[in-house]
């Protein structure tokens, strides 16, 4: 099903930016609606000049880059809500490929007309710095996760990434698809395809999840945190300057 509009990444530059309705009509000559694209078909490609951004409404897209020997690097797994080519802003052209997970659809963001509304329109560069300023702390989670974990540990938090991101977009939490292969995920999270097989057995073996073929439901959602151990983590990550004001720091 597709994401509903309010959910939806691209919302953010639409909605909710305190425009006046001349101000929003603007917006609408920006988006293109509703373009479907067909698994395994190839969105964008790494060096292609930058003419959309892509804010995908249903279905799922890996990115990722290849090296001059043909090997191939995913960078990331994107679902519904999500959007894809925002690092080719500032060159202008595309730093990496895209190709779709599943029938995807996508509305289609018009690189060109979206600078001329921004230059009009302060709050949608605003906007765009929030959007980007969330996916590079998803990148700092990665590299921690990347550096830090072993491997059940990885996909512990990459599991729960997932939760996370479908509850975001009012999908379940509990129950998904890995639209990813088992040898993209173990890509991705840098292990063997066999050792993604390995770690997913154990931890249905140890009743946090079950797992059907690509479909996923997370049993225990509190030990698969523990075991990511997502609270060690997100300390890592946070500011270390004093807060303005005291907050709680009982368990949620």
């Amino acid at each position: 099903m597709p994401v509903a509009c309010r959910d939806c990444g691209v919302n953010r530059l639409c909605v909710s930016l305190g425009l006046n309705q001349k101000e929003t009509s603007l917006l609408d000559h920006i988006v293109r609606r509703k373009q479907t694209i067909r698994r395994g078909q190839i969105m964008f490609q790494a060096g292609q000049a930058l003419d959309y951004i892509y804010a995908i409404r249903s279905g799922s897209a890996k990115t990722y880059l290849t090296t001059e020997d043909g090997r191939v690097q995913i960078t990331g797994l994107h679902v519904p809500g999500e959007l894809l080519g925002l690092s080719a802003i500032d060159s202008k052209r595309y730093s990496s490929e895209a190709m779709a997970l599943e029938t995807t659809s996508v509305c289609e963001v018009s690189m060109e007309r979206l600078e001329a509304v921004a230059d009009r329109i302060p709050a949608v560069y605003y906007q765009m710095l929030r959007i980007m300023s969330n996916q590079i702390c998803d990148n700092e989670r990665l590299m921690l996760l990347l550096g830090k974990h072993s491997a059940e540990e990885r996909l512990a938090a990459f599991l729960l990434g997932l939760s996370r991101r479908f509850a975001a977009r009012n999908y379940s939490a509990r129950q998904f698809n890995f639209s990813m292969s088992r040898g993209d995920i173990g890509n991705y999270l840098g292990m063997a395809e066999e050792t993604v097989c390995r770690v997913l057995s154990r931890l249905q073996d140890l009743g946090l999840i079950r797992v059907q073929r690509r479909r996923v439901a997370v049993l225990d959602l509190e030990a698969l945190k523990d075991l990511a151990k997502e609270r060690a983590a997100t300390r890592a990550l946070a500011p270390t300057a004093r807060p303005l004001v005291r907050v709680s720091t009982s368990p949620a």
